[in-house]
């Protein structure tokens, strides 16, 4: 069980983590951070830079902190806030990723919804610190922080 956390844990943060760095720079094909600021207005965001530069920062914490297993609870809501929003614009396009669908986001939502309940195994940073086994209440917090912060990020900074 432990191997499959890590390699969960690994391959979701770094992909969200991997997210954001390309919001805010050239890196993993980003198009810098005035790319970033592009997207999130072609998308009918307001605020501009400071919308990439905060969303890019979520999901690079966010997802390093799911890598390593630490403050797993808390690196999960975030990731699931940050996928939140990205599903909520995926969403007129339908379930699938050809079609520009929520598919990913959803995945990346359920995935960080699980290691919130799971914890993130003895092979984490959580194990290290004797943090390893959150308790039960941890998913439903992580699940209302997270998607309802999506949302509620949604709501103040769309312009439709």
């Amino acid at each position: 069980m432990n191997t499959g956390l890590l390699l969960l844990r690994l391959v979701a943060g770094l992909l969200v983590a991997g997210h954001g760095v390309q919001k805010v720079s050239f890196h993993l094909g980003g198009r810098g951070l005035a790319g970033g600021t592009e997207e999130f207005r072609g998308d009918g965001f307001r605020g501009g830079v400071l919308t990439a530069l905060v969303a890019g920062a979520s999901q690079i914490g966010s997802g390093l902190l799911l890598a390593l297993g630490l403050l797993t609870p808390l690196a999960a809501a975030g990731a699931m806030g940050v996928m939140t929003v990205a599903f909520t614009v995926k969403w007129p396009h339908g379930l699938w990723v050809q079609n520009d669908g929520f598919e990913y986001p959803f995945v990346l939502i359920v995935i960080a919804a699980v290691l919130s309940s799971t914890g993130p195994g003895d092979w984490s940073a959580d194990a290290a610190l004797g943090l390893a086994t959150w308790p039960a209440w941890c998913l439903p917090a992580a699940v209302v922080a997270g998607v309802g912060g999506g949302l509620a990020t949604r709501f103040a900074l769309h312009r439709n």
